[in-house]
C-alpha cells in the first residue's frame, strides 16, 4: 500500500512538464556573542526554502547554505484529492546522539514516512483519520477552537480561545497539561505560560524591546529513547531590535544565564 502511495505521489509531480508556481524564501544572519566570561564567538546562518505547487500537490524543500556545501534540512511532498491528503516526508534527519545533558536521542530514528489522512466535515466539526489509526475531531464552537485526538495509548486535547482581550491556549497530552495566556495592556504585549515563562514586548523610541524571564527547569531522567536532561536555573533576557530601511534588522540581546551580550544583523526574503 505504501509503495503504491509513494508511486502515485511521484507520478503526480513527474508527469507535469512545468511546475505551475515556484516560490523562494529564506533568511540570513550574522551574530557576535561576547559569551560573558568565556571567549567571544561569531556565527553565521543562511537558509533557503523552495516551494513548488502544481494543482493540489506541493513540494517543499529547505536547505542550510552557510557551510561549504548546501545541506538539506527537509523535503516534504503532499497531494490532496478531495477529503484525502497524502503526505510524504522524504528527508532523514541526522539527530545528535550525545549524552551532554540536553536530552538527545540515544539512537537515530527513521523519521521519513508516508501519511494518509481523511478529513470529513460533520456540521461545525471535522473528523479526521490517519494511517496510524489516530482519530481527530476538531472545530470552532462559540469562539472556542478545540481538537481532540484519540491515539493508541494516550489521547491529546488542544483548545484555544480569545476571551476579554486575552488569547488562551490549553493542551492536555496523555494527562500532562500545559497552557499559555497572552494579552496587550497599554501597548505592551504580555505572555505567561505554565512553565513560569513571562515576556513583555513594547515599542521604545522607534525600537522594539522584549523582556523575557525563563523559569527554572527540573532535571529529566533518562528513558528508553532519550538521554537525561540536566536541571537549568531561571534566567532573564533583554532584547532591543530595530528594523532598517534596507530591510535588515539589528538586535542586541543581554542574558543573565551567562552574562552575555549578543549582537545580530538579520534579513529575510
Amino acid at each position: 500500500m505504501k509503495k503504491l502511495i509513494a508511486l502515485f505521489a511521484v507520478t503526480t509531480m513527474a508527469s507535469t512538464t512545468a511546475i505551475a508556481g515556484v516560490a523562494l524564501s529564506g533568511s540570513a544572519s550574522v551574530s557576535y556573542d561576547d559569551n560573558g566570561s568565556a571567549a567571544s564567538s561569531t556565527s553565521y546562518d543562511a537558509d533557503l526554502t523552495i516551494t513548488g505547487t502544481a494543482g493540489g500537490s506541493t513540494l517543499t524543500a529547505s536547505y542550510d547554505m552557510e557551510g561549504a556545501s548546501l545541506a538539506t534540512t527537509g523535503v516534504a511532498l503532499s497531494t490532496t484529492i478531495g477529503p484525502i491528503t497524502v503526505a510524504a516526508d522524504m528527508h532523514q534527519t541526522d539527530e545528535s546522539n550525545l549524552d551532554d545533558g540536553d536530552g538527545d536521542l540515544i539512537a537515530d530514528t527513521d523519521d521519513t514516512g508516508i501519511t494518509v489522512s481523511l478529513a470529513v466535515p460533520v456540521g461545525d466539526a471535522t473528523i479526521g483519520l490517519d494511517n496510524s489509526g489516530n482519530v481527530t475531531v476538531s472545530g470552532t464552537f462559540s469562539g472556542v477552537t478545540i481538537a481532540h485526538t484519540i491515539k493508541d495509548g494516550s489521547d491529546k486535547t488542544v483548545g484555544s480561545a480569545s476571551i476579554a482581550g486575552m488569547d488562551i491556549s490549553l493542551t492536555n497530552d496523555g494527562g500532562s497539561s500545559t497552557w499559555s495566556i497572552g494579552t496587550t495592556v497599554s501597548g505592551v504585549a504580555l505572555s505567561l505560560d505554565s512553565e513560569n515563562d513571562i515576556s513583555a514586548t513594547f515599542g521604545l523610541a522607534g525600537n522594539t524591546m522584549t523582556v523575557s524571564h525563563v523559569g527554572a527547569r527540573a532535571a529529566v531522567a533518562e528513558d528508553a529513547t532519550n538521554y537525561s536532561t540536566e536541571a537549568a536555573a531561571a534566567y532573564t533576557t533583554v532584547a532591543i531590535s530595530r528594523s532598517l530601511t534596507s530591510g535588515a534588522t539589528l538586535s542586541a540581546t543581554y542574558s543573565t544565564a551567562d552574562d552575555s551580550l549578543t549582537l545580530k544583523a538579520a534579513v529575510a526574503f
